[in-house]
């Protein structure tokens, strides 16, 4: 990736041009020294002075009102407000007339920034004071102020906290009065400019120490440059919150979010004192000292996929070339690409109007449909279809162009979301809240109506990132997400009544994905790489989990490394750096699903045998009993030495009735509760009594008693022989009250219990010849 530079030969402001900003992606307004202000369309590459600005008003800063305000959609900014070096800011309209101007600052407004609703209003001056004002120019209120003038500030993303530079310091305020202020040393020069991107929720600083640095809301520090010959003089993130630009004296920087860079530009400028992305993020603008304004192009973006790699060469050309036979193809379009994404066999290319939709099989016929709002922010595809998101809503398609279903809920911010925050599969998609960021919202992709009851999923800590598992049936779908503290949790999407269980998968895991193909997990744990070969063992046989992971050693990918993809066997990881890591792992397991998920158990068992590993082993253990095939359950435990596990299921092997078999696999796995309706539906009310004896419950094994008004005898008898074992004396009064005058005699209860084992195995005969005398009618 890099910058396309774009300058006149000769400039168009006679003094240092102050700030620039755009309307839409084609036009843009700059304001200089020289007291003008100018329109740049670059679609006829024209400049109309807009307004001569009175001799002793200097701008210094300027900010386009926001353009989504709730409901109705304003197509581009109308106003701006202007802030100058007299003390006051000027609210103006489009066309240059002045509407209003403020007293705001004693000495220079050197800042003037809207929030993301255009409720309000926050300017920072030399006299240091930090004040938030109405949409109307109205005081309302002095947030802060101190003793050193305040260069920059912005925005939180949800609008109620501030960021703000105090010297060398960087101070986070909210808005609410006695809310905690959080303020920390981010350089060690003055602090020039800073910026608070909405998607990503991370914070650019520069200052005189010649540094620019990325941190997170919480004022951890997640990269620091190298010194650069000048102070860096303006940040800038772009819209979505992948990359962002820095300048500084005759120097232009491209970077990805995690600090590293992708381009350096050396043009004539002066110094940069500001830099301004376009609405659809694919260009910049520089407000240059010299008095240019610099255009640079984001170019020359790379996707791939398997043999594939797509490059954006020009502004409205890609070119695709097969590494396998170098055969090359190039797509023209019509407008300029704004986003792309490669993935399941098909490009998927978002333009200004309109979208295309390639197969890799047929790059000359693709799929074309236009758009309903201009400029897409996300691109995320599935096997079947592809989600779009925009500034307002939320688009799902099929790759032949229809259209399927758009998921909304309240207070739902389409322009914050990014693919750590939604994630889609076949038939479900998953949204996580920003008002509440331990909530995630399911849906159904067909209809975009909430998921199964409609109740959302709820963890009792904030999510960072979320991902579905790709493949399998709809009522198996598994999400994994990262929350706050760093612990990585698995659960299941299908939600009928009862909660499902959130269950932990690792501690201090930075980032993860699931494969494209099977449902193999893999995930940066620390100083290790690890993949769960079967992640859905947790919910059959916790105790060898960990037999069912590859692990290795992940200091070669240094800090902060972050997982791109997971396709085939094959793990792309970005460094910290930049530099791209591929690291290859086991084929065997996606065979193994494979075979699986196609009931071929025999195949299973001999590729087991073939690889001779105790992960392969320990994963068909577990998909066996989570399919009820105890035979091949039985092979794989014995394979991994699981001893008493193998007796268990020889046990239930040898159980008289399907209704027991079932109940004794479901305590295999742990659950309990279902072990005992499934056998009380059944009517085997003894066997459910027993099976809480086994485990001790004693309370439910009576309560049970009680209410069927059976076996009450039998409860006592084995409670009071359990005491007598570590010789104790009964105190529980339940157990005082119904042992009362009965006298316990162990010949009856056994043959109570022989009885009721005869009873089970006479009612599984019996269903068992009506249902043979059914296949012979």
């Amino acid at each position: 990736m890099r910058l396309k530079i774009s300058l006149l030969k000769e400039p168009k402001h006679q003094e240092l041009v102050s700030c620039v900003g755009w309307t839409t992606a084609e036009e843009l307004y700059s304001c200089s020294d020289d007291h003008q202000i100018v329109k740049w369309n670059l679609l006829t590459s024209e400049t109309t002075q807009i307004v001569k600005l009175p001799d002793d008003i200097y701008p210094i800063d300027f900010h386009w009102f926001p353009k989504s305000l709730g409901v109705k959609k304003q197509t581009q900014a109308e106003s701006f407000v202007l802030t100058s070096s007299d003390g006051k800011f000027h609210l103006i309209s489009k066309l240059g007339r002045v509407e209003k101007s403020v007293e705001a600052h004693c000495g220079a407004v050197l800042a003037g920034r809207w929030n993301y609703e255009g409720t309000a209003l926050v300017t920072v001056g030399e006299d240091g004071q930090i004040k938030i004002w109405s949409k109307t120019g109205m005081l309302r209120s002095t947030l802060a102020q101190q003793g050193t003038p305040v260069y920059s500030v912005a925005w939180g993303p949800d609008s109620e906290k501030v960021l703000f530079t105090a010297g060398k310091q960087l101070i986070i305020k909210p808005l609410q009065p006695n809310a905690k202020v959080l303020q920390w040393k981010a350089h060690d020069g003055i602090i020039l400019k800073v910026d608070w991107n909405s998607v990503n929720d991370l914070i650019l600083s520069a200052g005189e120490d010649c540094k620019y640095k990325v941190w997170d809301s919480y004022g951890r520090l997640l990269y620091n440059s190298q010194p650069h010959e000048h102070p860096i003089t303006s940040v800038a993130w772009a819209p979505d919150g992948e990359l962002f630009a820095v300048g500084s004296f005759h120097t232009l920087c491209l970077c990805d979010k995690t600090g590293w860079s992708y381009a350096l530009e050396k043009p004539n400028t002066g110094s940069i004192f500001n830099i301004a992305w376009s609405i659809d993020g694919t260009q910049i603008a520089g407000a240059c000292g010299n008095g240019h304004v610099i255009f640079a192009h984001v170019v020359e973006q790379h996707w791939e996929w398997k043999n594939f790699q797509v490059t954006l060469t020009k502004r409205r050309t890609m070119q695709v070339r097969n590494v396998l036979n170098d055969a090359v193809d190039l797509l023209e379009f019509r407008d300029r690409v704004i986003k792309a994404s490669l993935n399941y066999a098909h490009l998927v290319v978002s333009t200004s109007l309109q979208c295309y939709v390639f197969s890799t099989k047929n790059w000359n016929t693709p799929i074309i449909f236009d758009l309903k709002e201009g400029t897409v922010s996300l691109i995320l595809q599935a096997e079947r279809h592809f989600l779009l998101v925009d500034g307002s809503s939320i688009y799902l398609y099929s790759y032949e162009g229809r259209f399927i279903s758009s998921p909304k809920f309240p207070g739902m911010r389409a322009d914050i979301l990014n693919a750590q925050t939604v994630s889609l599969s076949n038939d479900t998609i998953a949204i996580r809240d920003k008002a509440d960021e331990k909530i995630i919202f399911l849906f159904e992709a067909s209809t975009g109506k909430p998921l199964g009851d409609g109740k959302f999923l709820s963890h009792k800590n904030e999510i960072l990132e979320i991902a579905l598992d790709q493949k399998g049936l709809t009522n198996d779908r598994k999400i994994a997400f990262i929350d706050k503290n760093r612990d990585l949790c698995i659960t299941s999407v299908k939600r009928f009544g009862k909660e499902e269980q959130i269950i932990k998968l690792g501690t201090m895991v930075h980032t993860m994905a699931w494969n494209d193909t099977c449902n193999i997990l893999c995930g940066l744990q620390d100083t290790r790489f690890i993949v769960w070969y079967y992640p859905n063992t947790v919910y059959v046989d916790r105790d060898i989990l960990p037999k069912t992971l590859y692990e290795r050693d992940a200091s070669e990918f240094s800090k902060n490394p972050h997982i791109m993809s997971f396709v085939g066997n094959q793990v792309t990881i970005r460094r910290a750096d930049g530099s791209l890591v591929h690291i290859s792992i086991s084929p065997y397991p996606a065979i193994l699903h494979e075979y699986v998920s196609s009931s071929k158990w025999e195949d299973a068992v001999r590729l087991c045998r073939f690889v001779k590993e105790q992960t392969m082993w320990a994963c068909l253990a577990a998909m066996a009993v989570a399919n009820r095939d105890m035979t091949t359950a039985e092979i794989a435990y014995a394979a991994i030495g699981e001893i008493d596990k193998v007796q268990y299921i020889n046990f239930i092997k040898n159980l008289p009735s399907k209704e027991s078999k079932m109940a004794h696999i479901l305590l295999f796995s742990g659950n309990i509760q279902e072990a005992e309706i499934v056998l009380l539906q059944a009517g085997l009310v003894y066997q459910a009594i027993q099976i809480n004896i086994n485990l001790y419950n004693w309370e439910r094994a009576l309560e049970l008693a009680v209410k069927y008004k059976t076996h009450v005898d039998t409860v006592l008898a084995y409670r009071q022989k359990f005491l007598e074992t570590f010789g104790k004396q009964e105190t529980n009064k339940r157990f005082l009250h119904y042992a009362e005058g009965l006298q316990i005699d162990w010949e009856k209860i056994k043959a109570k219990i022989k009885m009721e084992i005869t009873k089970e195995q006479e009612q599984s005969s019996n269903s068992q010849s009506s249902k043979n005398m059914g296949l012979k009618l």
